[in-house]
C-alpha cells in the first residue's frame, strides 16, 4: 500500500508529509532552545552587578563563523531551486558548498574551543601592575596563558596546583585584551610589536583561584559551551543528512524527482532553523 501525500501535497492544506513533520520537529526544537536562552537570560539580569563575564570571546572568529554559515543558507536555497527547474548538476555543485561550509564551521569551532582550554584567568590574593592599552594599571585577575617547566599545561585548576604540589608557575598576560576598546586594541597592538611579552613568575600561595576558561570557570562559560555545543551538534546532524540526500540518496532523482526535491527542501528547512539559532547566539553570546 503506498503512502499518500508523500510527494504530493494535500489539496486542503497544501502541505506533504514530510513538511507537517519538520514543522512539529522544528517546533520542539524552538522550545529546547528557547529554554536555555531563557536561563541565560535570567541568569545573566540575576549576577550580582560587574560579576558577569564579558569580552573573553573572540568576535572575529565568531563574524567569520556567522558568515560561513549565512552563506550555506544561500546554497541551500539555490540548490532547491536548481531542482526545482530541473538542474541537477546546479544542485549538486550548490549543496557541495553547503556540506564544505558546515565542515568549516565545525573546524573554526574546534579551534575556538581549543583555545578556551589553554587560555586562563588567574585571581590573586594582591593586586600587581601591568602594562594594559600603554598604561601601567594595578589588578587582582590576568588573563593570559601558563608555563610550567617548559611546557604549556592545559585545563589547569587551583586544585591543579595542590595536587600536583606546583610551587610556582610562569604567566603571560594577554598583549591584547578582549576587552579593550577597538581604540585602545590598536594602540596596544602598535606598542606591543617588537616588545617582548610581559611575564610574572606567581608562587602557588599568592593565587586565589586559576581556571582556564572551561565551563566551571563561571555561569557564563557553562551556558556558552552547553548552547554552542549543542548547536554544534545540530549543524553536524543537519550536515549528515544534506550529505547523504547529495550522494546516496541522490539514486531517488531518477525514480521520484518531485519526492527527492521534497526531501532537499525539509532539510533546508532545518538548516535555516540551524542558521536561525546561531543568529541569535552571535549577539547573545559575543557582543550583549
Amino acid at each position: 500500500m503506498e503512502i499518500p501525500y508523500t510527494a504530493q501535497p494535500r489539496k486542503d492544506t497544501g502541505l506533504y508529509n514530510a513538511k507537517v513533520g519538520i514543522w512539529l520537529f522544528l517546533a520542539s526544537e524552538v522550545m529546547l532552545f528557547g529554554g536555555l536562552f531563557s536561563a541565560y537570560i535570567l541568569l545573566r539580569v540575576g549576577a550580582t552587578p560587574g560579576t558577569w563575564v564579558h569580552g573573553l570571546l573572540n568576535i572575529p572568529i565568531g563574524t567569520f563563523n556567522t558568515a560561513v554559515l549565512i552563506t550555506s543558507s544561500v546554497t541551500v536555497v539555490l540548490s532547491w531551486a536548481a531542482l526545482k527547474v530541473g538542474n541537477f548538476g546546479r544542485y549538486r555543485f550548490y549543496q557541495a558548498i553547503t556540506i564544505l561550509c558546515a565542515l568549516g564551521f565545525l573546524g573554526i569551532k574546534s579551534f575556538e574551543y581549543r583555545e578556551k582550554f589553554s587560555h586562563y584567568e588567574v585571581w590573586l590574593n594582591q593586586p600587581v601592575t601591568v602594562t594594559r592599552g600603554g598604561q601601567e594599571v594595578q589588578t587582582d585577575r590576568l588573563l593570559g596563558h601558563i608555563e610550567y617547566q617548559g611546557h604549556h599545561p592545559a585545563f589547569w585548576s587551583t586544585k591543579t596546583l595542590a595536587e600536583k604540589q606546583v610551587e610556582s608557575f610562569k604567566f603571560t598576560p594577554d598583549p591584547i585584551h578582549y576587552k579593550m576598546t577597538p581604540k585602545e586594541m590598536a594602540h596596544a597592538r602598535k606598542t606591543a610589536a617588537g616588545r617582548k611579552a610581559e611575564e610574572f613568575e606567581f608562587k602557588a600561595a599568592d593565587v586565589k583561584r586559576l581556571s582556564a576558561f572551561v565551563p566551571g570557570h563561571s555561569t557564563y562559560f557553562a551556558l556558552y559551551f552547553t548552547l554552542t555545543a549543542l548547536h554544534a551538534l545540530h549543524v553536524l546532524g543537519g550536515a549528515v543528512v544534506i550529505f547523504y540526500i547529495w550522494g546516496p540518496g541522490a539514486k531517488m532523482w531518477k525514480t521520484d524527482p518531485e519526492r527527492y526535491t521534497n526531501r532537499v527542501e525539509v532539510s533546508g528547512l532545518f538548516w535555516h532553523f540551524v542558521d536561525l539559532v546561531w543568529i541569535f547566539l552571535f549577539p547573545v553570546l559575543y557582543l550583549l
